[in-house]
């Protein structure tokens, strides 16, 4: 199974995540996220394998999100313009994500990665 692994190194959850499957014997390309930012069309791609509404890739709790008051923007902002927005800076994505052939994951839940990963 191919994994890519989306992480900010310096990110506490990212940190539980990478032990997680380094614990689990995962084997994984690791991404650092603002070094290489996702692109607009790996977001879209990302976004439609997800499942989950967009929002879900905005770190809702990072200092950039709060600055651009985007709590209050996105809902006027079309998906198109939302996901342009996330291609620009890695540290408006919610992080970790977790991307297989089947499914995309956002943050970190030991459990849904269980499943995701079929340990």
């Amino acid at each position: 199974m191919s994994v890519l692994f989306v992480e900010y190194p310096r990110c506490s959850t990212c940190q539980k995540a990478k032990k997680w499957l380094d614990d689990h014997g995962v084997v994984y390309e690791d991404r650092h996220i603002r070094e290489q930012n996702p692109t607009e069309e790996e977001l879209k791609a990302w976004h439609e394998k997800s499942g989950l509404p967009l929002k879900k890739f905005f770190n809702t709790s990072g200092q950039l999100y709060k600055s651009m008051q985007l709590k209050d923007r996105l809902p006027e902002m079309s998906e198109e313009e939302q996901i342009a927005l996330l291609a620009t800076d890695g540290m408006l994505v919610k992080r970790p994500i977790i991307v297989t052939e089947d499914t995309v994951l956002t943050g970190f839940r030991a459990e849904a990665w269980e499943r995701v990963i079929r340990l």
